[in-house]
């Protein structure tokens, strides 16, 4: 059973949703900590007022096997972002905002008709900066039936009072962790803090809901996933991050060694500028990546970018 029935019928699902909103009002939901009110409809980073704006909706057949499944990992992406990846490979959706402006009761609609089609989960993308409206509508959602698994498909740059509002309601979190460095961060997606907040995220992420459980299907129910994408010429600090999730979350953490880095976004438009990260990674650089995250410990590394044996990841 979904971790949101309980917390629904106890009452305290409706009282986060309160006290979500509220922060809205100087807003604090995300680290940018940009105090508009939000409830009035202003906007700074995030470029987001009361409403959340939806990109797409859709049995999204993309995602790792473990949220796809059969039938697809019922996928709501948000637009904007509170980070400026200046390679997103949403561009489109992340930094010019494709999509409209939803209430709670039509996101609610969106996620029991994504329920009603088959899908594994109700799969949230870049909710980040949308915590309030996204737990206005799973309340709304289970008033009127929800009962999916809820994954929370997130950069890691999250606040840890957004992480206490979604505990009890969240029951698969994805997050990247992106970098290890902070003078990559400010570089790359103009947040220097991102690595400190993003590695507290995961600690609290971990602790509400451990490591990843999957059904007897092999589709994820409950637990951490966590994605790092592999940075040309090493820059994503990949050693280091593979020791903290080993070391300091655990070793059973599910990884997701991503290998499909292309220039995109800015770094098309300013090749000069961003020259480091103007390539696609090679292959060596993958497998070099998956072969740090076996050698800090880790072995349940997602297989569909790198269909490469661990003993050959680690040069045996």
């Amino acid at each position: 059973m979904p971790a949101y029935i309980e917390t629904y019928e106890s009452g305290e699902l409706r009282l986060k949703v309160d006290e979500a909103l509220e922060a809205l009002r100087a807003c604090r939901v995300c680290p940018r900590d940009c105090d508009v009110d939000r409830l009035a409809d202003e906007r700074a980073v995030c470029r987001t007022g009361r409403r959340a704006m939806v990109a797409s909706a859709s049995a999204h057949f993309g995602e790792e096997d473990v949220l796809r499944g059969s039938r697809g990992s019922g996928t709501i992406f948000f637009s904007y972002c509170n980070l400026r990846c200046v390679f997103c490979q949403n561009y489109d959706i992340s930094w010019q905002g494709g999509g409209r402006e939803l209430s709670a009761a039509e996101i609610a609609r969106i996620m029991l008709d994504l329920q009603n089609r088959g899908c594994h989960n109700i799969n949230f993308v870049t909710p980040e900066h949308v915590v309030p409206q996204v737990l206005e509508a799973v309340w709304e959602a289970v008033r009127h039936g929800l009962r999916l698994p809820i994954v929370y498909n997130t950069s890691g740059y999250d606040s840890l009072h957004s992480m206490e509002l979604l505990d009890g309601v969240v029951d698969v979190y994805m997050p990247d962790l992106k970098f290890w460095d902070t003078a990559t961060a400010r570089r790359l997606v103009l947040a220097p803090d991102y690595p400190e907040r993003a590695r507290a995220a995961i600690r609290a992420m971990h602790r509400q809901v451990g490591d990843l459980v999957c059904d007897e299907d092999g589709v994820a129910l409950r637990g951490l996933l966590v994605r790092h994408l592999v940075m040309p010429g090493g820059l994503a600090g990949t050693g280091e991050v593979m020791s903290f999730l080993a070391d300091e979350i655990s070793r059973d953490t599910y990884v997701n060694v991503m290998g499909q880095y292309a220039p995109a976004g800015k770094v098309l438009q300013l090749r000069e500028r961003y020259a480091d990260v103007g390539r696609r990674v090679t292959s060596r650089e993958v497998t070099k990546a998956a072969g740090l995250a076996v050698a800090a410990g880790l072995w349940r590394l997602d297989q569909r970018w790198r269909p490469v044996p661990a003993r050959a990841m680690l040069g045996l």
